[in-house]
């Protein structure tokens, strides 16, 4: 499992997305074992190869990493997108986050079919950046895969959106608004 893989903590944490939860995931050492990554990568690359993708395009920086290993397993080009600095009056909203795709990839996108990625999605923040910021560009966003899907926030964004999500492992996963959240309601502060 992908959880054997990283570290998780309990408590009450703020996400990209403005969205608290109880869980966080440190993604961090995802990638330094290859082999033990590996077979999660194929079984991700095994499902987007359906989808005939010629670019992969993830977020840095787990997104970016998957993305270059799943190009090179379906032999072809790869992208990444970096989060652009929120203002600061826009902090406590959500989905916010924004990123953008370097210069150098610009015409690269243009009219090519583009696989989105990222180690774990749970409510698709920087996958829904990643996304607008490809369609800006040409780009034709086919499909949207994670190593892990956490809950359907994510799913459900890009379901509406008319793009499927592939994952090589799927969990459940609260979320909540901070004006929902019960963490906050019981006043535990965010860690």
């Amino acid at each position: 499992m992908i959880y054997d893989l990283v570290d998780g903590r309990r408590g009450h944490f703020l996400l990209e997305s403005g969205l608290h939860s109880e869980l966080w995931l440190d993604l961090d050492p995802l990638f330094a074992d290859q082999a033990r990554v590996a077979p999660f990568v194929s079984a991700l690359a095994s499902q987007l190869r359906a989808h005939e993708v010629d670019v992969v395009c993830g977020a840095l920086v787990g997104g970016a990493f998957l993305a270059q290993l799943l190009a090179q397993a379906l032999d072809v080009e790869f992208s990444y997108t970096s989060k652009l600095v929120v203002p600061s009056e826009a902090r406590d909203l959500l989905f916010q986050a924004r990123y953008e795709l370097p210069a150098g990839f610009h015409s690269r996108v243009k009219d090519k079919r583009v696989a989105i990625v990222d180690d774990v999605m749970s409510a698709g923040s920087a996958l829904r950046g990643t996304y607008a910021e490809l369609r800006t560009h040409g780009a034709k966003v086919v499909v949207a895969g994670a190593l892990l899907v956490l809950g359907e926030k994510g799913t459900d964004y890009f379901a509406a959106e008319g793009v499927p999500v592939v994952f090589s492992e799927r969990d459940e996963f609260a979320t909540w608004a901070p004006a929902e959240c019960p963490l906050c309601a019981t006043r535990i502060p965010l860690t």
